[in-house]
């Protein structure tokens, strides 16, 4: 999905499939509880902050331009997943999701997930290889694709 026409080396994580998919989620999750009455409005904001947080952090850790934070900002959208992950557990628990609606979200969740879990892995796998750069392109480079 494009959401913008414009595009630079910084904004690179745009094609990544795993943030594509956490975008997606965000949206899932805000359908599915965004403006439901029944659940608590702190309890819902604390579940959008997480999902949000998953998408954000893959784009902050990969704009960061080191490996090293990339993959520390993979770690902590990881756990924003997991606290999202438990909160709806919760919600389904205490009879607030219904089951169908939680396996919705379930299923692209862990799709989700699993895609950030193979990113770390490769990247991982880049870092022990030293087969990484740390440098942004020259912007001459990107002119002209603007």
């Amino acid at each position: 999905m494009d959401f913008t026409k414009r595009r630079n080396v910084n904004r690179g994580y745009m094609k990544l499939d795993v943030w594509n998919r956490a975008i997606d989620l965000f949206k899932l999750t805000n359908d599915l509880i965004g403006n439901t009455n029944h659940i608590d409005i702190r309890l819902r904001s604390q579940i959008l902050g997480a999902v949000q947080s998953v998408s954000a952090n893959i784009a902050e850790g990969y704009c960061r331009r080191s490996l090293k934070e990339y993959i520390q900002f993979l770690h902590i959208a990881l756990g924003s997943s997991g606290e999202a992950f438990t909160r709806m557990i919760g919600l389904k628990h205490s009879g607030q999701l219904s089951n169908d609606l939680f396996e919705k979200f379930d299923i692209l969740h862990y799709e989700t997930e699993n895609k950030l879990i193979s990113l770390v892995k490769s990247l991982q796998k880049k870092r022990a290889s030293e087969n990484w750069n740390d440098q942004l392109a020259d912007i001459q480079t990107w002119r002209g694709r603007e």
